[in-house]
């Protein structure tokens, strides 16, 4: 690259960066107890998110508890019950029973390896 392409290119980088906005990000020190608050109140959201969908709901529904008296009920619950159940929802797995699904492919892999090989 000759000085002349590098004098042009910091030139364009210059201007480029003078051109996009800059915005300042500003912190501010909160006190525990609003971060306590947040907190639970983002666990509360999140275990509330859950009983809302619609296969919770049936199931419930199935056990012979209302979504709406289980809303109720997590509504009732301190802080820390809060915090451990949604700990507790996060913990289990997403498929629910991912080992069913590995043993099946891994039964048809070794089928396929099987019949296949020379």
């Amino acid at each position: 690259m000759t000085s002349v392409m590098k004098r042009a290119l910091c030139n364009l980088l210059i201007v480029l960066m003078a051109w996009t906005p800059f915005q300042m990000a500003y912190a501010g020190v909160i006190s525990t107890d609003q971060a306590v608050t947040t907190s639970a109140q983002a666990d509360r959201a999140a275990v509330l998110s859950v009983l809302s969908r619609s296969d919770v709901s049936s199931q419930l529904q199935s056990l012979g508890l209302d979504a709406a008296t289980a809303k109720d009920r997590v509504a009732a619950l301190t802080d820390e019950e809060v915090r451990s159940l949604n700990g507790q929802l996060q913990a289990l797995p997403a498929g629910g029973d991912g080992w069913v699904i590995a043993a099946v492919i891994l039964i048809g892999v070794l089928i396929w390896y099987f019949a296949f090989r020379k």
